[in-house]
């Protein structure tokens, strides 16, 4: 294999200081090479310490490997190495010197699909494996409807293992040509497909072959980290309309501050400055932004992803659970709600269940109204409920509050579109659930 590209050595502090970062998660099925494929872009990109890889290099000696198992950079937990199988969600970090990568790194079983679920939510991009000798299975079905369903902007598909089929272009083209027609009916828009031998590392920095059979013969695209560094960022949260759910009303009422009111919160998207007209919602009142106060100091102009007390010129009735926006645009308030879950518990979902919601800061008592149409994993096809919703299942529901909470379609922005299920006994979530309509083919 030839020299990596991705040697730092040289890099200015002034590249290094204006990378973007990428928030990627990564799913495939069992043994389709996660684990591995994540070890080696660990690997390739210098994130890892000397002492740590002469670490997996003797346990790699200790099972009788000839190569070293890079899947053990990323199989931590001991249960998961003596399996061979990973059962949680990992966050790994890595940077190019034209990028930083927060990975999401899920497990592979049907079993923990709301682990991919969780990590997905989040995600700027996803790159899904598959194993292309088996070629598309159930739970690779199953994966790219959760991209699909979450709104994940791009979706790379590595198809592994090429190595083991001496790169047979005539396979790779026809799990492609599969992979091709399930995203184009589920609605997915940016979808890649790149060939990848996460053992032997071509296609994953370069394509340099390592043999006289390699990807370089016949693949004229770019190695899968060059494709990832490449994809476009996603409309900046900052750039949307403002969503500041507050969290906490704050009133020292010390000799110091006798006065000082403030709504607390992270800014989910958008911006606000001293002086906008601000709305609140549920309630519809208004007023104008008087001041910010943040961790450092006293700001003029706060943006999304920053943790802000925001004073205003009129003591409003707010607290926690509303949501501060601009009047131009304002989320709805609401105390029905049609969305999409994701079921994650192991009981079943029935119509008439009492369960608590929380969107965003909010959480309020309800009550499951209606269980819908499931997504058939096979059809790709929304049909008639004939079973309760069970563990990983997707459906859609309708929700009946006991107050309004503040929301936006999950499409136009996925803070205030998202909401979970809670079991009021228990607390244990109960299902992950989008706001509006989900997943584009019709029911069949």
């Amino acid at each position: 294999m030839g020299t990596s590209t991705y040697d730092a050595t040289g890099v200015i502090d002034e590249i290094s200081a204006t990378r973007r970062q990428l928030r990627l998660v990564v799913a495939g099925s069992v043994d389709d090479g996660k684990s591995t494929l994540v070890g080696r872009l660990l690997h390739d990109t210098k994130s890892i310490l000397a002492d740590t890889y002469d670490a997996i290099e003797a346990a790699s000696r200790r099972r009788g490997s000839e190569q070293v198992d890079l899947a053990l950079l990323t199989d931590g937990l001991r249960s998961e190495r003596e399996q061979g199988i990973t059962i949680d969600v990992a966050y790994r970090y890595f940077t190019t010197p034209r990028r930083s990568f927060v990975l999401a790194d899920t497990p592979g079983h049907t079993q923990y699909t709301r682990n991919t679920v969780t990590g997905a939510s989040t995600a700027d991009a996803a790159l899904v494996l598959v194993d292309v000798r088996n070629g598309v299975l159930p739970q690779t079905r199953r994966h790219l409807a959760v991209m699909a369903l979450l709104g994940v902007p791009h979706v790379v598909v590595a198809l592994n293992k090429m190595d083991a089929i001496a790169w047979d272009q005539g396979r790779f083209e026809e799990v492609a040509r599969e992979v091709a027609d399930i995203a184009t009916r589920l609605g997915l828009g940016d979808v890649r497909i790149v060939p990848i031998s996460a053992l032997t590392g071509e296609g994953v920095v370069s394509t340099e072959p390592v043999g006289s059979e390699g990807v370089a013969r016949w693949y004229a695209g770019p190695p899968l980290l060059t494709l990832l560094e490449d994809l476009d960022d996603a409309a900046a949260e900052i750039d949307r309309p403002l969503r500041l759910p507050v969290q906490l009303v704050i009133r020292p009422r010390t000799a110091e501050h006798p006065d000082y009111r403030g709504l607390a919160g992270r800014i989910a998207s958008g911006r606000v400055a001293v002086g906008d007209e601000i709305t609140v919602t549920p309630g519809g009142l208004t007023s104008v932004v008087t001041g910010i106060d943040t961790p450092a100091g006293s700001v003029q102009v706060a943006g999304a992803g920053e943790s802000v007390t925001v004073r205003l010129r009129d003591e409003l009735d707010v607290g926690r659970g509303s949501v501060l926006s601009t009047v131009a645009s304002s989320p709805r308030a609401v105390q029905e709600i049609s969305g999409t879950v994701c079921w994650l518990d192991e009981r079943p979902a029935s119509a008439g269940q009492r369960v608590l919601v929380k969107a965003g800061t909010r959480t309020t008592r309800g009550i499951l109204t209606t269980v819908g149409d499931h997504w058939d994993v096979d059809s790709l096809t929304w049909v008639a409920p004939g079973a309760p919703v069970q563990l990983n299942d997707i459906a859609r529901v309708e929700l009946r509050l006991a107050e309004p909470v503040a929301v936006d379609d999950y499409l136009d922005d996925r803070a205030t579109g998202a909401f979970l299920v809670i079991d009021p006994a228990s607390g244990a979530t109960l299902a992950a659930g989008l706001v509006g309509a989900a997943l584009q083919p019709h029911r069949g």
